[in-house]
């Protein structure tokens, strides 16, 4: 890939991380950091604990990235189908851009729960008492699997390298980059839940995947335009 791509893929996960995952997940960091971990424990036992939830929300991530990816790459078998792709996947990011800021209800749309459904809250319920390290772990995969928007986005960037390890790759920088937010929001939560915040974090992830959409579609015209162009030149 890029180093533009990677640059942005990241820009884009760690400002929308401080907005849109704060609001998407915010309550589950917020319940486990209330009855899963002993406050009067030693503030690195309390980070551990945090780090290991993130990092089970990063391989559940990966692993959907090489799916997207491997999908993406059996979905494609010409130039024109593959700039085809690239260009959808850019309109589908700039409507994800438009829905973040609030202009219209693309992302509420396809957003459902799993959080009325007793399979969920069985789960969640067992995990969440569980106070070995494991469980943050568990939970932090279990917690990659929920709808959302956000996730969606970089589900469909990643099927747009029609690769599993881009894909992955994809998914895994969205993972990572989103860890500062999640991390710190179960030592901070006054700030993180101040409006003003998230909404300026939430702005500026906004105007980046548009942006970034904007780009995507220029790759995919400029895909079917040029013969020559592999999808792997896309993705150096």
């Amino acid at each position: 890939m890029e180093t533009i791509n990677i640059l942005t893929l990241i820009s884009i996960a760690f400002l929308g991380s401080f907005g849109h995952c704060i609001g998407m997940c915010g309550g589950i960091v917020v319940a486990y950091s209330t009855i899963k971990i002993d406050q009067k424990s030693s503030k690195m036992t309390q980070s551990m604990s945090h780090l290991l939830y993130s990092f089970g929300r990063v391989l559940t991530y990966t692993v959907l990235g090489a799916i997207f990816g491997a999908l993406g790459g059996v979905a494609t078998f010409s130039n024109n189908a593959n700039g085809a792709l690239l260009i959808f996947a850019g309109v589908v990011m700039i409507l994800a851009g438009l829905s973040l800021m609030g202009k219209i209800k693309f992302l509420t749309i396809i957003e459902h729960s799993f959080s009325s459904s007793n399979m969920y809250k069985n789960a969640f319920k067992k995990v969440l008492n569980s106070k070995s390290n494991l469980s943050f772990f568990v939970l932090g995969m279990l917690n990659g699997l929920l709808p959302c928007g956000f996730v969606y986005f970089f589900a469909i960037t990643a099927a747009s390298t029609a690769d599993p390890f881009y894909g992955a790759l994809v998914m895994f920088i969205f993972g990572v980059s989103t860890i500062p937010a999640m991390f710190m929001l179960g030592f901070l939560t006054s700030l993180f839940n101040q409006t003003s915040f998230r909404n300026m974090m939430m702005s500026l992830s906004s105007i980046a995947v548009i942006l970034y959409g904007a780009y995507t579609i220029y790759n995919g015209y400029d895909y079917i335009s040029n013969p020559l162009k592999t999808l792997t030149d896309c993705h150096k």
